[in-house]
């Protein structure tokens, strides 16, 4: 990686292209300056690369819903909504860049430092504009001496050209800060993404106001539109092939590490996706017990289970979540098939609980019901009723975790919804969840017979709320232990 110049901040460029001056050098560079005659030979000799004619981007319609349906719950305010910046991760490199998730949804873009502003028009409606990076400036080198110019990252769309795209008014974002701080009336914005966005509303918003701005968004996110459940199914499908090209490679997983099954994923999510939806979760044998085990350096053994917990996350930010509990030699042994069986009577039974007028809970308490009913019968809970073990929650220290959650543009999606509107919600067509059953039998637990320990079982497939019932999304990958067995056999030739 080349390591000539300084990345500039957005308000750093916009004194130097004021000024006109010349961008900053990097301490330790291999050039001491640029000479004049240099800067003047890379202003010029350029073709025209502006787009003309474009076509607004697939969800430009549902983006303009969505900002619709935002204005109407706030009218006569400006709602100030970033998409966030990039995060250093080690001295001069950053981190790959996520816009936030409440900005993607309303707008469609993806690129850092932009910010959608509705401005009130009055006591209803608003009018949208997108602040977004300009092309890079050649007039003073910018676009080939600042750390973000297009010559070293690459071209973004012109103004013009990302109005066309988007639907929506796009201006210079290195001016908003200055007009955020000049305006007047209520304010509320998206906080966490932005500081010199957050700089400049000081003294206009509230931390109050500023959160049920993003409580709205949560919930907004509840029920999926035709775009959004296209993209989840999208998501199961890749997520389908990558398990398929894990299975393919466990002998080469046995030779190294998990870290090998992680980085057969990865691949996947990276050609068929923007990337992961979240860090993989790769545990082979008493790692399976682990939760969120995500070091994935572990040894990958014939005759253990592996846990895979993993997600393809789409050109549009919309992520899968799927685990399967897999026999590494293909091969479920007597003890985990009947462990693994009841997490896979616990699913169905959750599965079945998800329908248009249910509540959000009965999934997890038809899945807990029938983990509780097979630890009493297997002796674990002395001579409690399953009805005792459910009320004093003593499943728990087995299962741990609850039985599922919203899914879509955030892995753990609609998180900062109401209590009311969420897991005491009523479940409707478009709501997308997961249910995720699991036993876990820690490998030091010694209230358990010895042969348990070490083995943990999780089966999580993505779940649509349809008209009629549900719509298992994930259903490409097969989940009765005969069907897994005979799938990875297939699969292994």
């Amino acid at each position: 990686m080349s390591e000539e110049l300084i990345p500039e901040t957005p308000e750093q460029e916009t004194e130097e292209n004021e000024a006109a001056e010349p961008i900053k050098q990097r301490k330790n560079g291999l050039y001491p300056g640029v000479s004049d005659e240099l800067a003047e030979n890379m202003k010029s000799g350029w073709a025209d690369t502006e787009l003309h004619g474009l076509e607004p981007i697939a969800q430009a319609e549902h983006t303009a819903a969505r900002r619709a349906a935002l204005s109407a719950r706030f009218p006569g305010e400006r709602l100030v909504i970033p998409a966030g910046n990039l995060r250093t991760r080690s001295n001069d490199t950053e981190y790959a860049f996520r816009a936030s998730t409440e900005y993607a949804y309303l707008t469609g873009d993806q690129t850092q430092d932009g910010v959608l502003v509705l401005e009130p028009t009055g006591d209803s409606g608003h009018q949208a504009t997108i602040y977004l990076l300009p092309r890079s400036n050649r007039e003073n080198g910018e676009f080939w001496l600042d750390g973000q110019g297009e010559l070293w990252v690459g071209r973004r769309h012109s103004l013009a050209e990302a109005e066309q795209l988007l639907g929506i008014p796009a201006k210079d974002v290195r001016e908003i800060a200055a007009a955020l701080t000049e305006a007047t009336g209520p304010v509320r914005n998206v906080r966490g993404h932005d500081a010199s966005i957050e700089a400049a509303l000081t003294d206009k918003v509230t931390a109050e106001r500023d959160e049920e701005l993003r409580v709205y968004l949560s919930e907004a996110r509840l029920v999926k539109d035709a775009f959004e459940i296209d993209e989840l199914q999208k998501a199961c499908d890749a997520t389908a092939r990558g398990f398929e090209d894990v299975v393919r490679s466990l002998d080469k997983a046995e030779a190294t590490s998990e870290r090998f099954i992680e980085g057969t994923f990865f691949l996947r999510a990276r050609i068929e996706g923007n990337d992961i939806g979240y860090g993989s979760i790769c545990a082979a044998g008493p790692h399976a017990t682990t939760l969120h085990w995500v070091r994935n350096d572990g040894a990958v053994r014939s005759g253990e289970l592996l846990l895979l917990d993993a997600g393809v996350e789409t050109n549009e930010l919309y992520t899968a979540d799927v685990t399967r509990t897999l026999p590494i030699n293909g091969t479920f042994s007597p003890l985990q098939r009947k462990i693994y069986d009841a997490v896979y009577e616990a699913q169905e039974a959750g599965i079945a609980a998800v329908k248009p007028g249910a509540s959000f809970r009965d999934f997890h308490d038809a899945s807990q019901r029938v983990l509780a009913e097979k630890l009493v019968e297997w002796g674990l809970l002395g001579d409690l009723s399953v009805d005792k073990v459910l009320e004093l929650g003593l499943q728990r220290r087995w299962t741990l975790h609850g039985t599922g959650h919203m899914l879509g543009m955030d892995v753990h999606d609609c998180a900062v919804a109401r209590t009311e509107a969420y897991v005491d919600g009523i479940l409707e067509p478009g709501v997308c969840l997961t249910v995720e059953p699991g036993l876990y039998f820690q490998a030091d637990d010694l209230t358990v017979p010895e042969e348990y320990r070490g083995i943990g079982v999780r089966i999580e497939d993505d779940i649509l709320v349809t008209e009629d019932g549900n719509r298992n999304l994930s259903d490409k990958l097969p989940r009765r232990a005969d069907e897994v067995e005979a799938w990875m056999a297939q699969l292994k030739g």
